[in-house]
């Protein structure tokens, strides 16, 4: 008489080998070794740089930046105090890059804004979206993070993610509000994350911000206090013009370190 099979159950590799939980450590810490080292190794080039809000959020988050492109010679100069031993060059028409893992940088948003004349992406400054393209055509990053005015979705989406998937990225998009990153205003901007077709990233970082991030009186919420820009006073500094010009354009860090963390994370 044949007795009933017994019910397999899973067996971890380890154990049929014949090896210890104590000899399978040094084989986890080397796994856990080699992923932190691929991590660590994340470099990224900024387009459009402008004060470097993009840039200080990937730092924060564990990122090295290795150029800049940025054309306003107050921005630069703030760059230069803050990455004076990264390359910057002044005009992304003629800039060649070397190879990074992350190519991010808010292309203008001038003809794109409400506040501009909606010329669109064909604009004669929101047009040098084609050279961004061009760069990321010949890097090839891993990751590219692009920023604009929410307008975007209407005046230009389109041809951003057009351009995207015939340079073989696949793309997610949301419009993130500062408030939801800690800042004390809305600052809605479209942010961009696209990465090679097949990369098997997607849904692992833009679509998790309602899962990760609280709203507005949610548990966790709060505000920072931030510097008044002060419209009608006399400030007495000469470049006080240029400064609140170039905080206008930029990007809240906060958002941009949350975002270098989830890349870090699909890695």
């Amino acid at each position: 008489m044949n007795r009933p099979r017994e019910p397999e159950t899973e067996v971890d590799d380890g154990v049929r080998a014949g090896i210890t939980s104590d000899e399978r450590q040094p084989m986890k810490d080397l796994e856990r070794e080699v992923k932190e080292l691929r991590r660590a190794k994340l470099l990224y080039g900024s387009l459009f740089s402008g004060i470097g809000g993009i840039d200080l959020g990937l730092d924060r988050a564990g990122l090295q930046c290795a150029w800049q492109v940025e054309i306003d010679p107050f921005a630069r100069k703030v760059l230069e105090k803050h990455w004076p031993e990264v390359p910057k060059h002044d005009d992304i028409r003629t800039f060649n890059p070397t190879p990074v893992d992350v190519i991010c940088g808010g292309f203008p948003c001038q003809d794109i804004s409400n506040a501009g004349k909606r010329a669109g992406i064909e604009g004669e400054r929101s047009g040098l979206w084609s050279e961004y393209v061009r760069i990321i055509r010949e890097v090839r990053p891993r990751f590219v993070v692009v920023e604009n005015v929410a307008a975007l979705l209407v005046r230009g989406i389109g041809r951003v993610l057009g351009d995207l998937a015939e340079s073989g990225y696949d793309a997610e998009w949301d419009v993130l509000r500062a408030s939801r990153f800690g800042a004390a205003h809305r600052r809605e901007r479209v942010f961009i994350v696209a990465y090679p077709s097949g990369n098997r990233v997607e849904g692992r970082v833009l679509s998790t911000v309602s899962q990760q991030l609280p709203r507005v009186g949610d548990k966790g919420y709060r505000f920072t206090v931030t510097e008044p820009i002060g419209v009608g006073t006399d400030h007495g500094i000469p470049s006080y013009v240029d400064r609140v010009r170039a905080c206008g354009n930029a990007v809240v860090p906060y958002i941009a370190q949350w975002i270098g963390r989830r890349l870090i994370e699909s890695v």
